[in-house]
């Protein structure tokens, strides 16, 4: 029998996650990766709070209806969401970033994709590469 080929494991941070889901971007394209099962984007408690509460945003002008549809539909089902084993702190400019981290090595995750320079800037942690969003897209499109 043949080797079982594993998905990979990747943390999307907020913007993100955001962007792929509300704007018919690049960044867009991310959506389909995790819909045809390519990638398992792995989501925190600490993520995903942020992750609804970023949802409320005024300037985003989302429904409750529209943001239950997102997070029941959109991403829940494709997600595997994690209980973070692994903190750490302290390792990011931004100590808020840090979750990102502590979420993909308690996950096993592969990558953290993120559209922020100072947390790609580490370019990677432990056995967590951080990549750009267009990085992720290169590597499966």
């Amino acid at each position: 029998m043949g080797k079982k080929k594993s998905k990979i494991k990747v943390v999307l941070d907020t913007n993100v996650l955001v962007s792929a889901l509300l704007f018919k971007k690049e960044t867009s394209k991310i959506v389909a990766l995790w819909k045809s099962g390519k990638i398992v984007p792995v989501l925190s408690k600490e993520i995903f709070d942020e992750f609804k509460r970023v949802l409320e945003y005024p300037k985003f002008a989302l429904t409750k209806n529209e943001i239950s549809h997102l997070i029941l539909e959109e991403v829940l089902p494709f997600f595997e969401v994690i209980e973070v084993k692994t903190s750490i702190k302290g390792i990011c400019k931004d100590l808020d970033d840090d979750k990102f981290i502590s979420c993909a090595l308690s996950a096993k995750a592969r990558f953290v994709v993120s559209g922020d320079k100072d947390l790609w800037s580490l370019k990677s942690f432990k056995s967590v590469r951080i990549i750009r969003p267009s990085d992720l897209l290169d590597i499966f499109l």
